[in-house]
């Protein structure tokens, strides 16, 4: 098992050679605009995987997919010259998903953008189906004497009564 590190560096200069041999040998037109985006190698240096993303429409992918497969042989040699290592690792292209997932995860935040906008239309022309102001707040000494004296009572009895009922909760405990 190689080094973590070395295997790293391997990998960037297999990512570098597999680019500039894709633009400057390999003369294939089903190639179409290709970059190269990331390269995995196994512990034993032995595999790579390349992976690439094609700009364009499918027919473009499969094109260049065919491209890539006929010249990996190519690839693999130039790739060797660069390395210079005891063993050329095979070399597997792979296209890469993120731009069609990136794009898909696009799709969906416009989606619940338009959804969201929707919502916020609906909630500025809506009127609450109950009070204007739902929660209950600390009375006001004024609104509670007006309370008591609508119920027939005054202040001082009410904090009687309060007083009352603090002492038989003493008297439990």
């Amino acid at each position: 098992m190689a080094d973590p590190t070395r295997a790293r560096k391997i990998a960037d200069r297999i990512k570098v050679s597999v680019a500039q041999t894709l633009e400057k040998r390999v003369k294939d037109p089903r190639l179409g605009f290709v970059t190269v985006t990331d390269v995995r190698l196994t512990g034993d240096l032995q595999n790579a995987t390349v992976f690439y993303t094609v700009f364009g429409s499918d027919a473009d992918l499969e094109g260049t997919k065919a491209a890539l497969e006929s010249s990996k042989g190519l690839i693999r040699s130039e790739v060797g010259k660069v390395l210079r290592i005891r063993l050329t690792p095979t070399i597997e292209f792979v296209a890469d998903a993120v731009p069609a997932a990136a794009a898909e995860l696009d799709e969906l935040i416009a989606r619940a953008q338009a959804r969201d906008a929707e919502v916020a239309a609906l909630a500025r022309d809506a009127v609450p189906a109950g009070e204007a102001d739902p929660y209950r707040r600390p009375r006001e000494d004024a609104a509670v004497d007006e309370a008591d004296a609508a119920n027939g009572a005054d202040a001082e009895t009410a904090e009687v009564v309060v007083e009352a009922e603090d002492v038989t909760d003493t008297d439990e405990r």
